[in-house]
């Protein structure tokens, strides 16, 4: 007969260490900076507002699963509103500290392409490229075979890298959309050199 694991109780002052993984999964999950703090700001929420028991010492992969119910409760909320603001009006509000644009715009498509992935594909994705989890420990928090999870990463992959491949013209996606070059019309100087 098995003995059922032993539990123990989530330390309230320990998962702060994990916030930075967990912003990760958010963004991936959303797409946009803003929602991932909320998103994330809602489920330390939700773990802290009382006592938490957990069956093994996995407190990533128990915050991981709580992260991944707040979304989701979120979008079936949201699903049934109207959206307030699109992510390109949302863009408008750069933060000055960032260092290169094309840098910002090349991170957002990417995580704009993992947020318009299949769920199952999006929690392989976000569970090993962004949250930078082990297949093993990615797969036991998202509940498949580590097999499967090596199948759903393989195609999230592709699709990601389909959706940011070039164009018919031959130039990327990030560049036809990022990087557009406009002539000053008010100059008229000329060299003199």
């Amino acid at each position: 007969m098995a003995t059922p694991a032993p539990t123990r109780q989530l330390d309230p002052a320990a998962i702060g260490d994990h916030f930075d993984r967990l912003y990760r999964v958010a963004l991936g999950y959303c797409g946009s900076r803003e929602r991932a703090e909320d998103l994330v700001q809602d489920t330390y929420v939700r773990v802290l507002s009382k006592p938490r028991f957990l069956r093994n010492g996995d407190d990533l992969g128990y915050l991981l699963r709580v992260l991944r119910n707040v979304f989701i409760s979120q979008y079936r909320r949201d699903s049934s509103r109207p959206a307030l603001a699109t992510a390109e009006e949302l863009d408008r509000f750069e933060d000055a500290s960032a260092r290169q644009p094309h840098e910002i715009a090349e991170g957002r498509l990417v995580y704009k392409a993992i947020a318009e992935l299949p769920p199952n594909f999006r929690d392989a994705i976000v569970a090993v490229d962004v949250a930078g989890l082990k297949y093993r420990d990615a797969a036991r928090s998202l509940g498949v075979a580590e097999a499967t999870l090596t199948s759903r990463l393989f195609r999230a992959r592709n699709r990601v890298a389909k959706a940011l491949g070039p164009h018919e013209s031959g130039a990327g996606k990030v560049f036809d959309e990022a990087c557009v070059l406009v002539a000053d019309p008010t100059s008229d100087r000329k060299d003199s050199t």
